[in-house]
């Protein structure tokens, strides 16, 4: 008997759901379902999917379930591709102030280390282990990798799941030096970061970023002129 593949997502998360629907229709039988629980009086919607039983879906049950338990295979290091990646973190991602948590929770210390050891290795990321909870081991990538980190996937991430790379805005890189220009008085001042920036002229970081990124030229709110130094 063959296995068969089943994926589900909370109803937040739709969008990133029909996508992966959308790419393994043709292993699909029937449309994906909606899945109702009550978990302590509060009802959560998902939407959940289950391809056809096949022998290319055993194989790799037998690679992550050889006994019941999932598993971090040995091979790892050829399975997890950038595109495999970019799907862990959307899947298993946790948004960080400063870098990503991958929640490895169901894994045990031994395949945690196997995982964590194919993103140093493989992808040149620094990364730790942080304990969740009791025998429970989650993966930190360190702001630092960021940058290197979103190269590598984001190419393959769906545009509603890029949101789990936003700590990118708080890199080295961004926090730089720029000149503020304010055309109406005709002012220069020079601040040592975005954030002090947007804190004495009181508007968002983000629109400052926004800015750079966008190669704006306009003055901001026809006031405001940004360059970095």
């Amino acid at each position: 008997m063959n296995a068969r593949l089943g994926f589900a997502q909370g109803a937040d998360n739709s969008k990133y759901f029909y996508h992966v629907f959308f790419q393994l229709s043709h292993y699909c039988s029937s449309f994906p379902t909606v899945r109702i629980r009550n978990h302590r009086g509060k009802e959560n919607i998902s939407l959940q999917l289950f391809t056809r039983s096949l022998p290319c879906f055993t194989e790799l049950h037998f690679l992550f379930y050889p006994q019941g338990t999932k598993i971090i295979p040995n091979n790892i290091y050829e399975l997890l591709t950038p595109i495999a990646l970019a799907h862990l973190i959307m899947g298993d991602g946790s948004i960080e102030r400063h870098g990503l948590i991958l929640c490895t929770d169901s894994y045990s210390i031994e395949d945690v280390v196997r995982l964590m050891n194919v993103l140093i290795v493989k992808y040149s990321l620094d990364c730790t282990i942080r304990t969740h909870r009791e025998n429970q081991y989650r993966i930190y990538i360190q702001q630092n990798s960021m940058t290197l980190l979103v190269k590598i996937v984001s190419p393959y991430m769906h545009s509603s799941m890029l949101y789990k790379l936003k700590s990118l805005l708080n890199t080295r890189k961004i926090r730089t030096k720029i000149e503020v220009l304010d055309v109406k008085n005709n002012i220069t001042t020079t601040y040592s970061s975005m954030s002090e920036a947007a804190k004495n002229l009181n508007i968002s970081q983000s629109a400052i970023v926004k800015y750079f990124s966008r190669n704006q030229v306009k003055p901001y709110k026809s006031r405001y002129s940004f360059n970095k130094i």
